[in-house]
């Protein structure tokens, strides 16, 4: 019989945990991470939950995007990160045209769970089909809507999304789609603020932001940018947090305590 009280998974935040977060108007925290060490550190400072992103491509491997990055690469470092959690809900993110069709994306998610230790992956889009397929699977999907990374060769570079009146109804009502097809948690990125908020309370599920102001269920930072290694231009909705820290552990603190407090993003943060 499997000792399932001594398994990492059992002492982690689950997804029921983050939607009773979101009924209880508790935000949400969540940072990216790609190994143990860092891993550990957020879940110690009280992150939530611990995205494993295809972001790795471009802070982690040097690329200018995220689309090169493997399936065997997030597998990789969604083991890592699994080890070296100490309690946070880890999501997987499924990388460029791995989940093309529902069940190259089944595939591909069970090997992120088999593998590489994560409780739910991530795909961007509102590929419904591929979610219905998941979820009757038994896998845990979520869900990635407004601006999409993997599809920056079509959008010419990364912005805004969801501005007009038209590009906002769409991407609503692909938020609605997305939870119909059973997706249990959803990421917002770089939209206007009053969008998100709209589909936060039209929508039963979690929502995290990412640029998407303050009245989302929970927020989300690439780690490297919240921890001031990013080398480039500093996107709007981002903040170093190590400005006004003494070290990582207390930088990550200070992120989770502001999220939890409503104080990031702040409105110089959030688009309108």
């Amino acid at each position: 019989m499997t000792g399932y009280a001594d398994s990492a998974v059992a002492n982690s935040k689950t997804i029921l945990d983050l939607q009773a977060m979101k009924l209880d108007k508790h935000k949400i925290s969540c940072l990216t991470a790609y190994d143990a060490s860092f891993a550990k550190l957020f879940s110690r400072a009280g992150v939530d939950v611990l995205l494993v992103g295809d972001s790795l491509g471009m802070v982690v491997q040097g690329k200018e995007s995220t689309l090169p990055v493997s399936l065997q690469d997030v597998v990789y470092h969604t083991q890592l990160v699994a080890r070296g959690n100490e309690g946070s809900f880890i999501v997987a993110d499924l990388p460029f045209m791995t989940s093309a069709t529902p069940i190259d994306a089944a595939n591909s998610a069970a090997q992120l769970i088999q593998q590489g230790g994560a409780q739910m992956v991530k795909l961007e889009g509102a590929k419904l089909d591929a979610i219905e397929f998941m979820v009757q699977q038994g896998i845990p999907v979520c869900g990635h809507l407004g601006l999409l990374p993997q599809s920056i060769n079509q959008l010419g570079k990364y912005r805004v999304q969801g501005k007009t009146d038209e590009a906002a109804s769409k991407i609503l009502d692909d938020a609605v789609a997305v939870e119909k097809a059973g997706a249990q948690l959803l990421i917002l990125e770089c939209i206007p603020a009053a969008l998100a908020k709209t589909i936060c309370e039209t929508l039963t599920i979690p929502v995290i932001g990412i640029g998407a102001g303050v009245d989302c269920d929970g927020q989300v930072l690439v780690a490297y940018d919240m921890l001031g290694l990013n080398f480039g231009k500093q996107a709007k909705f981002t903040k170093n947090f190590m400005n006004q820290a003494d070290s990582i552990y207390d930088a990550v603190a200070c992120f989770v305590n502001e999220v939890k407090q409503l104080k990031f993003p702040n409105n110089a943060q959030s688009y309108h």
